[in-house]
């Protein structure tokens, strides 16, 4: 016969004590890794490297302004030009390295298919770079 306080181990309570080890490995294969990893990420070499003064070679691309009015009359910067003409200088710009700018102006009043003949010209030129100007609205 046992003697006992009525207190006995059934294994129905719940364990109130935090399993350690799993964090410590965690801890241990962290600390591994950065020991390892910090020598590499700081080794550099030390050089003493020349020095130059140099400028940037920017080379901005020049913009062609085609203007449509609402005659339905193209203009090339200022000058003004037929389709053929317009389709002669794409193709010729359209070689130029770096190629430039079109610009399109469109008048408000001006048909929807004008402007459609400048865009498809520049395409089959083409031409990579093509943008609208409008005006802000007050």
């Amino acid at each position: 016969m046992a003697f006992g306080n009525g207190l006995e181990d059934t294994g129905d309570t719940e364990m109130s004590e935090i399993n350690m080890i799993p964090l410590v490995d965690i801890m241990l294969v962290l600390l591994i890794i950065f020991i390892i990893t910090v020598p590499v990420m700081t080794h550099s070499v030390k050089l003493d490297l020349p020095r130059a003064a140099n400028q940037p070679n920017v080379v901005e691309p020049r913009t062609v302004t085609i203007a449509v009015t609402a005659a339905g009359d193209l203009h090339w910067n200022e000058d003004r030009i037929d389709y053929e003409t317009l389709e002669a200088r794409l193709i010729q710009i359209a070689s130029e390295e770096p190629q430039p700018e079109i610009h399109v102006h469109g008048d408000r009043s001006v048909e929807y298919e004008q402007v459609v003949k400048v865009m498809a010209a520049a395409q089959r030129a083409g031409m990579q770079k093509l943008g609208f100007v409008t005006d802000p609205q007050p």
